[in-house]
């Protein structure tokens, strides 16, 4: 039986800084995962549906406690390949004090960089209801820019529904001079565009919803969600649905990463269940705010009970 959404992208190993303080003088480490993709697909199995992952990771020992780890939260990982040359990527959390967080990554020349279109089943994508991607993955390497077009391709030649979050990466994109063009051809082929505003502005160069938007659907996208942090999420779609959504209030942000993929999940679990693009978007909303309440990528993300009975539910839409 193949998955009703699937995910392409690095999954690495996050060693979170187990205290407080720069690096040098933090003695242990928690080890654990870390990929927008993989998140995203452990996300929407925590909400009941079936979701897959496809990557390649190292013929290692993380590389193995990830795909473990992974298949364990429910997430199909049969198409993940195993290198022989190429190691797992790592990226360490700092937590210099409550307020402030670091990460640096360890991902050049990992396995998934090395990723190429032929590593891809294209039989196994073709069942899939939505795809999903992020800006993340074209800046691996040029490899996986060519498996990331290829697949933009292959979703709109079949009709899947393609859904691309830029969560954009200055660090990877630095070397790339046409990066703001790649990101631009992406978003424009997808069907559902989910950029945060500040992404938005620098790749338009407007932070106006109405704008963004018109912009976005003009170019061939059916839906565009604009996310605006703790303040609220805007949305719009050819079928003439416009808002916002307002965010949900958490009292005490424990951990912000993590937040934008469980927003992805509990958005894209909405549209597998045919709501409202207004419901989706909600449902996103509540999902990314109980993901920041607990510290790491996946942790927070919320079994289909805790979702349905979290208290802060906000009925309001502003419009």
């Amino acid at each position: 039986m193949f998955p009703e959404l699937v995910t392409i992208g690095e999954t690495m190993i996050v060693l979170e800084a187990a205290e407080e303080g720069r690096l040098r003088y933090v003695p242990m480490f928690n080890k654990k995962q870390g990929g927008a993709e993989s998140n995203v697909a452990i996300g929407v199995a925590r909400l009941g549906h079936s979701a897959g992952w496809i990557s390649k990771v190292g013929d290692d020992e993380f590389g193995k406690y990830l795909v473990s780890s992974i298949r364990g939260e429910g997430v199909d990982t049969s198409r993940v390949l195993y290198s022989q040359e190429y190691p797992t990527g790592l990226y360490i959390k700092e937590r210099v004090n409550p307020e402030k967080t670091q990460v640096y990554y360890y991902r050049s020349n990992s396995a998934a960089s090395q990723m190429t279109k032929e590593d891809i089943d294209w039989n196994y994508l073709k069942e899939a209801k939505i795809i999903h991607i992020s800006g993340i993955t074209p800046f691996l390497s040029e490899s996986c820019l060519e498996v990331t077009q290829a697949i933009v391709a292959f979703a709109k030649e079949n009709k899947i529904f393609l859904s691309f979050d830029p969560n954009l990466r200055f660090k990877l994109m630095a070397n790339k001079g046409n990066a703001k063009e790649i990101l631009l051809q992406l978003a424009k082929q997808s069907d559902l565009f989910m950029p945060g505003l500040d992404e938005a502005e620098y790749l338009i160069g407007t932070k106006n919803y109405e704008e963004i938007a018109e912009y976005f659907l003009n170019e061939g996208v059916s839906k565009i969600v604009i996310k605006n942090g703790a303040k609220e999420t805007y949305y719009a779609s050819k079928g003439g649905e416009a808002g916002a959504v307002p965010s949900f209030k958490v009292v005490n942000v424990v951990d912000p990463v993590g937040a934008g993929d469980g927003f992805a999940a509990g958005l894209l679990t909405g549209l597998l269940e045919n709501k409202s693009l207004q419901e989706s978007v909600e449902m996103g909303a509540k999902v990314g705010a109980m993901v920041v309440t607990v510290r790491g990528d996946i942790e927070g993300l919320p079994e289909k009970s805790e979702l349905e009975n979290y208290q802060n539910k906000r009925s309001d839409v502003l419009r």
